[in-house]
């Protein structure tokens, strides 16, 4: 595993309180669209927790570090960061989940086709990002699990 300052991403320093304050806002609101992600298949998870510490690592380098090293949330990042891949079965179910809770809201939930469509494209999108994601590899799977 690498070391936390080779995790860290590059960090500028705010201009002002506000700015630092609409950081730390910015990452809360990410990490909770992350967390009720975890969940909740239309919503991304990794990538509203990748921007979550990014607003925390310019606001507050407490709750970026909390973050990181959190037991559930900290190994979406890490393992984003330490470019590691994501086994195929979680790949399938996943995908599987993700299509089957879009087509449920969609034709069964939403009336409105404007956003039967928008939810039809998020799928197709999240779906290729997660297609284009590395399979992790059967070693460091097993490795992982011990």
């Amino acid at each position: 595993m690498k070391e936390q300052s080779d995790l860290e991403p590059p960090r500028k320093k705010p201009r002002s309180k506000i700015i630092k304050g609409l950081y730390f806002l910015g990452g809360t609101l990410s990490l909770s669209l992350g967390i009720i992600g975890i969940v909740l298949p239309i919503l991304p998870t990794t990538p509203f927790l990748l921007l979550a510490a990014a607003c925390y690592a310019r606001s507050s380098q407490r709750f970026y570090n909390w973050l990181l090293n959190n037991r559930i949330l900290g190994s979406y990042i890490r393992n984003y960061l330490e470019g590691k891949g994501m086994p195929i079965k979680v790949k399938i179910f996943t995908i599987s989940m993700l299509w089957i809770t879009i087509l449920i809201s969609a034709f069964l939930i939403i009336q409105t086709l404007w956003i039967r469509v928008v939810l039809i494209i998020i799928a197709i999108a999240v779906t290729i990002h997660i297609i284009l994601i590395r399979p992790k590899k059967r070693k460091e799977t097993s490795l992982n699990s011990k």
